[in-house]
């Protein structure tokens, strides 16, 4: 058996092991297993039954992780993604009026578009143009961004109607399961002990327990109806394909995907050989989500906890992408994981990737400026499609101003014209 893994994911060129690889699948695993629930109930405003969205989000992930794992040999894990499956929801159906049925078409569209960009020298061309500081700043950006969810989830920070943000009340037992939780998860960390973000997740679970935060009374209930979803698999219309509504659907979503997918991928990866390849498996893996019937799959940020925990290949894909194929047996169990626990791991994954701030050149401020908008718009506008669009939309404008338009690629002109054709089409709708 190790030897096949050995062949299939190179682990000794990887500097890895079979344990280590199975580790990090299983903390990326619990680290975005909430997204089963989350997604569901989004789609669910859409007119999606919850459970059969819960089996969409189900297969969509196990899918998804397979492809990366044979195809790209890459940790990273694709879920239907937060952000896109509120456009599905709230943009695409209640906004511009599609049914879930025909919102689906335009993500299977989208999925074409996007397969196209990556299985071309489109991709290539786009990912070369894009300056260096302007990576940098995505990978900045995401960093902020989950860590803030990370705040969120963990009942730090809260909304407040006069200043959109506040802390919350130390009081609250699960602001008070989150901190104690950070305080082990932090000492693991530093300690660099084995499995520290399993670990972590563990103990943060006892923890809420103690609180009264966590529920077992459901546990026994194991029982899952498999009955709604043959009303959604393939259940794509087409009857919008000539109006405008629909394009408006299909051209954000892929735009959306293009680059929330390269960039989230640049941040991910350490190896950048690994990028085209993750790029298209990603581009496949969005294509299916019209078919299973869920908004499409990203690379998702959390993918940063397996990494972080020593993931290195595909296996870590593979790992996770069964292990939400057993949670359908298992869906009691796998909700009684609290935010208070999984609000640390992505709090500490966020303060790592800020480190490369470091490799942006900020005394120059063409280059500083566009990056520093892609850093506070990500996390401040809730995407990372739009944060992006921000700083490629600045970088030209502040090179010409400054007489450096020969440091501009001239695809990177293409890119910005897309971005306020996304923003035009956004207002239209």
């Amino acid at each position: 058996m190790k030897g096949i893994l050995e062949r299939t994911f190179k682990l000794g060129l990887h500097e890895t092991s079979p344990k280590q690889e199975v580790l990090a699948g299983v903390t990326s695993f619990f680290t975005i297993v909430y997204i089963m629930i989350v997604n569901a109930s989004i789609l669910s405003d859409a007119g999606i039954p919850l459970e059969a969205g819960i089996l969409a989000t189900v297969f969509s992930s196990f899918v998804g992780c397979l492809l990366m794992a044979f195809w790209a040999n890459a940790p990273a894990i694709l879920v239907p993604g937060m952000g896109v499956n509120a456009f599905f929801t709230y943009t695409a159906v209640h906004t511009l009026g599609l049914t879930w049925q025909e919102a689906l078409a335009a993500v299977f569209i989208s999925g074409i578009i996007f397969a196209i960009a990556a299985f071309t020298p489109i991709a290539r061309v786009l990912s070369v143009s894009i300056p260096k500081s302007l990576k940098e700043a995505i990978t900045v950006g995401i960093g902020l961004f989950l860590a803030f969810i990370g705040l969120q989830k963990g009942g730090l920070v809260v909304s407040n109607p006069n200043t959109a943000v506040a802390m919350g009340k130390l009081s609250n037992p699960v602001v008070l399961a989150t901190l104690l939780t950070l305080i082990i998860a932090l000492v693991l960390f530093i300690r660099n002990v084995r499995g520290n973000f399993l670990w972590t997740i563990a103990l943060g679970t006892g923890i809420a327990w103690l609180f009264g935060l966590v529920d077992t009374s459901q546990v026994g209930n194991s029982s899952f109806s498999f009955a709604n979803y043959g009303d959604v698999f393939g259940a794509m219309s087409f009857g919008k394909l000539s109006s405008l509504p629909f394009w408006i659907a299909t051209f954000s979503l892929s735009m959306v995907l293009i680059f929330e997918n390269m960039g989230l991928l640049h941040g991910l990866l350490e190896d950048d050989r690994k990028f085209p390849r993750a790029y298209q498996a990603n581009a496949i893996s969005a294509m299916t989500c019209g078919l299973f019937g869920t908004s499409p799959t990203v690379s998702t940020v959390e993918s940063a906890a397996g990494i972080t925990a020593g993931g290195k290949t595909g296996l870590t894909s593979i790992v996770t992408g069964l292990l939400f194929f057993a949670s359908l047996f298992a869906l009691p169990f796998v909700k009684l994981i609290p935010d208070s626990a999984i609000a640390p791991i992505l709090i500490i994954i966020g303060g790592l990737m800020i480190t490369s701030i470091q490799q942006i050149p900020l005394n120059d401020f063409s280059e500083g400026f566009p990056a520093f908008l892609i850093i506070v718009m990500i996390p401040l506008t809730y995407s990372i499609a739009d944060g992006i669009a921000f700083g490629f939309i600045a970088y030209p404008i502040l090179k010409v101003a400054l007489g450096k338009r020969k440091e501009v690629a001239p695809s990177m002109y293409i890119i910005t014209c897309l971005f306020l054709a996304m923003f035009v089409l956004h207002a239209i709708g």
